[in-house]
Formats: C-alpha cells, sequence, structure tokens
C-alpha cells in the first residue's frame, strides 16, 4: 500500500517556475515507477512525466519536454516535478501517481498502469 500527497502547487507568472513534490508513505516506494498527470477544467487527465524506480529512464510528454523535469529520491520516499518556463496551459490540477509499469512501453501513458494516486496539487499559471 502506498499514500501520495502532492504539495507545491499555487499562482505563478507566465514565465515563472514551481516545484511540486509528493511525498510517499509504506516501504515499497524504491520499487515503484512515478509519474506526474494533470486535469486542466474540463479536460480529460493528461500524462505529464514519469520516473523508473532507479531513475535511470524518465519520459515526458512533448508539451512539457525540455521545460519539466521529473525526480525522485528514494531515501525520503519523494517525486518531484521542476517546472520552468510555465505557461497558461500548464494550468492544471498535478496528481502524482506510483505504479508497477515499465517506463519505456506504452503503458507508462495510461491511468490504468497506476495503482496509487494523490489527490492533486493545483497550479495556476496567470498574469
Amino acid at each position: 500500500q502506498v499514500q501520495l500527497v502532492e504539495s507545491g502547487g499555487g499562482l505563478v507568472q507566465p514565465g515563472g517556475s514551481l516545484r511540486l513534490s509528493c511525498a510517499a508513505s509504506g516501504r515499497t516506494f524504491s520499487s515503484y515507477t512515478m509519474a506526474w498527470f494533470r486535469q486542466a477544467p474540463g479536460k480529460e487527465r493528461e500524462f505529464v512525466a514519469a520516473i523508473s524506480w532507479s531513475s535511470d529512464y524518465t519520459y515526458y510528454a512533448d508539451s512539457v519536454k525540455g521545460r519539466f523535469t521529473i525526480s525522485r529520491d528514494n531515501a525520503k520516499s519523494a517525486v518531484y516535478l521542476q517546472m520552468n518556463s510555465l505557461k497558461p496551459e500548464d494550468t492544471a490540477a498535478y496528481h502524482c501517481a506510483a505504479g508497477r509499469v515499465i517506463v519505456t512501453t506504452i503503458q507508462v501513458l495510461l491511468e490504468a498502469s497506476y495503482d496509487y494516486w494523490g489527490q492533486g496539487t493545483r497550479v495556476t499559471v496567470s498574469s
């Protein structure tokens, strides 16, 4: 069992930065692939980024590639999302998720591949 709690969201101007954190409880955190998804108002939840248990592999949605960086610290049972050059279209609720999915497969993009989800933290990009 893994419980996930996100933090770090808020209001930021276009071009600004935010760092999201996801704190996990449970002894098996280090064995899970971790991912961030987001859901904008009125839209379906979409994949943002994922990182393998060892941090050897990462994968990003095209919309955030080059601007966002996912990382993890297994000793702290935490995963992070550094978001730079934020745009209004990045406005959404951001959720972290844990699953036993291989980062290099198409399944990493699918919500159904993840067993545990956090409640989300809201990011608003606006001037």
